[in-house]
């Protein structure tokens, strides 16, 4: 491959990983303040208001959006919003491939003195495991309590921080913690978001009453989506500020340091 069309190449799809994740986040925020401002609504009343609606006015429309918990009735069309994780997923899995296992940048003989195989091995591991861990903790009672599943995720994302900067790059290193991160978010939306919608939708047609708590697992993964993505975004812009960054002689502590900070920022977020 000549280096022109190799560039095009990390162009091309760097632009499609980009886009895609505008979508994905942009979606994901929406939907959360959509959520946050029915249940004000929910609640303004003396009494429960199961109908809650929120105007929205956009592009010169007025558009009325109303949560029903329990669909009263399925449309002919249900939109559903899964692609733009896909695409943003695959796009980073096929940059991390092309960037890092394939362009001889997963090494650093300051670092450590490992062989490109063993670093690749350590880096697959690394996003693999972290979403192993992360669904055995959210399914233990540890995923009942906010703070403490807080506190614990936090200490192991220190960890494998602190490790992968010892044994890869410095740069390296950051893109794996973000491809752990990227990982849980694809797999939420895949593997336990989608497939308890899904669930869902099978018992209304089927004339049942949907297990409401499908409803609290999906929800409780699409809010620790919004926790991770503002991290991952700052991960993607690192590369451009080694200084700052990775290639710090803190880089660990510093990069550790901005994903308690970025998930102080999307705390905030979550209550605009």
């Amino acid at each position: 491959m000549t280096f022109s069309l190799n560039e095009w190449i990390n162009l091309v799809v760097r632009w499609i990983h980009v886009f895609a994740g505008i979508l994905w986040i942009g979606q994901t925020y929406f939907f959360t303040w959509l959520d946050g401002r029915l249940s004000e609504e929910e609640h303004a009343a003396a009494s429960p208001n199961p109908g809650a609606q929120v105007w929205m006015v956009h592009s010169g429309g007025f558009y009325v959006v109303e949560k029903q918990k329990v669909a009263a009735m399925l449309p002919g069309r249900l939109h559903w919003f899964r692609w733009e994780a896909a695409l943003t997923f695959l796009s980073g899995m096929f940059l991390l491939v092309q960037i890092y296992y394939m362009g001889g940048l997963m090494t650093d003989d300051s670092v450590a003195n490992i062989s490109l195989g063993k670093a690749i091995a350590i880096g697959m591991a690394a996003w693999i495991l972290g979403w192993v861990v992360y669904d055995v903790l959210v399914n233990s009672p540890l995923g009942k309590s906010e703070g403490a599943f807080a506190v614990v995720a936090y200490g192991l994302v220190v960890a494998v921080t602190y490790g992968l900067t010892h044994v890869l790059s410095g740069r390296a290193a950051y893109i794996h913690l973000g491809a752990v991160f990227g990982t849980i978010m694809a797999a939420n939306v895949w593997m336990r978001i989608l497939p308890a919608q899904r669930r869902m939708v099978t018992a209304l047609q089927e004339g049942r009453t949907p297990d409401m708590s499908w409803a609290a697992r999906a929800k409780l993964r699409s809010k620790h989506n919004t926790f991770m993505v503002v991290p991952v975004v700052f991960i993607m812009l690192s590369n451009h500020f080694p200084t700052a960054s990775y290639g710090n002689r803190y880089n660990w502590q510093i990069l550790s340091a901005l994903v308690l900070a970025g998930w102080g920022a999307a705390k905030l977020i979550r209550r605009a």
